[in-house]
């Protein structure tokens, strides 16, 4: 396998980030075009929250305790620039699956023949991963999160919540859990070049843990114990996804290596 030079590398870096920059660009313009519908999506959690019930359908949406609750902008600028952030996020989130094709494409050449052939399922599975990560925020975690920040002793207090800041506050979250949500690919990787061994990250389950736990204490926006065990449940649930996976994969490629 021949070495390209660096410069050579650089050129093709250049032109993978090009071709998602136009990606996104073109995306970005539609999303801005409909960024009112998806504003309207946004703000529903603060409009519903989840109930569970022993009953069917065991869980539903209902009003939230402040369904008439107005946002407000602060600033002549603050609407267009918050349509502009929404319209922004949504065309990366959009263009995930052209983003992460360009990575593949970028990484390929330092590959050999045989694993080119996981370009496919790599696409697939880290698009798929980000959306339900993304989707997992949208619907169980910022309703939650949500609810609980505008109602925790709030009596003789009157929220007056930004658009932007509750945009920002949205948009990190879901991004975040679209980010995590793609550890298993993340732990393939590494046991793909060698890095750490599937016996290693098993027998350290325990510091995954509690690595799990406390990076959920950071991220979540709430301080009970119930959002956080929302975020740190699918994170050990995912690492022990990225184990199997690798174990699997290794498996295959043992069995191939002795034929």
């Amino acid at each position: 396998m021949d070495k390209a030079p660096l410069t050579e590398h650089l050129f093709e870096l250049r032109n993978r980030i090009v071709v998602s920059l136009i990606t996104v660009g073109i995306i970005f313009g539609i999303c801005f075009y409909y960024s009112e519908y998806i504003f309207e999506l946004l703000i529903s959690p603060m409009r519903h929250t989840l109930a569970f019930s022993l009953k069917i359908p065991y869980v539903s949406f209902i009003p939230a305790q402040n369904p008439d609750l107005n946002l407000v902008f602060l600033a002549p600028a603050e609407a267009f620039w918050m349509h502009m952030k929404i319209s922004f996020v949504g065309a990366c989130i959009i263009s995930s699956p052209v983003i992460f094709w360009e990575i593949w494409r970028f990484i390929a050449p330092g590959l050999l023949s045989k694993e080119k052939k996981y370009a496919v399922p790599f696409i697939f599975t880290t698009t798929f991963l980000f959306l339900i990560g993304a989707l997992f925020c949208f619907f169980i975690i910022l309703p939650f999160a949500i609810d609980f920040l505008l109602n925790y002793k709030t009596q003789n207090i009157k929220p007056m919540i930004s658009a932007e800041k509750y945009m920002d506050f949205c948009l990190k979250f879901i991004l975040a859990f679209g980010a995590i949500f793609e550890l298993p690919v993340l732990v393939v990787f590494l046991t793909r070049m060698g890095i750490v061994t599937t016996d290693f990250l098993a027998k350290n389950r325990k510091y995954a843990i509690l690595i799990a736990f406390v990076a959920a204490g950071i991220l979540t926006p709430t301080p009970d114990a119930f959002n956080q065990i929302l975020m740190a449940v699918p994170i050990l649930i995912l690492y022990e996804a990225g184990i199997l996976a690798s174990r699997i994969l290794n498996r295959k490629k043992t069995q191939t290596a002795s034929n």
